[in-house]
């Protein structure tokens, strides 16, 4: 065999810089108004596969007990906003503790941050209340974590929330009211 030398005639360009944000290798520009497509999709998918809610906003104020850190009476809108999520309902387990009787499961529920946000004109804060529209039972939240694809421009929002056991009438009830059925005084504290 005979060893043959190859020489190179032509001169390589230079490579780009590709910490610049011009770089030719950059494939996410933030400022493209196509990264908004994928969010468009995200949110069509969650109206598709997911369902619908009734979304009950809550009114934060400064009345909090100091013993229990939270609002004594909550302020809860009575008119709810119809939004779309996700959420894989689970069955309510109870369990007896040495405290008493226990729920342990918390339900999770998906939104679509920028759908959301646009349609209760504020983001989702923790006391907020969801009520899916097939179940009867609406869920209190108490934690929202953001979950993000920066690279596609996509974020979701994480509700955690507990199951709330007191119906509206329970809610609605002022503090200086108080009712007993077993034949106590049923009237205002006032008038006593």
């Amino acid at each position: 065999m005979s060893n043959k030398n190859y020489k190179v005639t032509t001169k390589l360009p230079a490579l780009p810089d590709i910490d610049t944000d011009d770089s030719a290798l950059s494939l996410f520009d933030q400022d493209n108004p196509d990264i908004n497509l994928f969010n468009l999709v995200d949110d069509e998918m969650i109206r598709l596969a997911g369902s619908k809610f009734y979304f009950y906003k809550y009114y934060q104020s400064d009345n909090y007990d100091d013993v229990y850190r939270e609002e004594r009476s909550k302020v809860v809108s009575k008119t709810p906003i119809t939004v779309h999520g996700h959420y894989d309902p689970i069955s309510m387990s109870e369990e007896l503790t040495q405290f008493g009787i226990e729920l342990t499961n918390d339900q999770l529920f998906t939104f679509n941050k920028s759908y959301i946000e646009t349609k209760l004109g504020r983001p989702v804060i923790p006391g907020d209340v969801i009520k899916p529209m097939f179940q009867d039972q609406k869920y209190e939240i108490f934690e929202v974590v953001e979950d993000s694809f920066e690279a596609y421009g996509v974020y979701h929002l994480v509700c955690s929330a507990k199951l709330l056991r007191d119906s509206t009438e329970v809610q609605d009830t002022p503090l200086s009211k108080v009712s007993d059925e077993l034949g106590g005084y049923g009237g205002a504290i006032e008038e006593l």
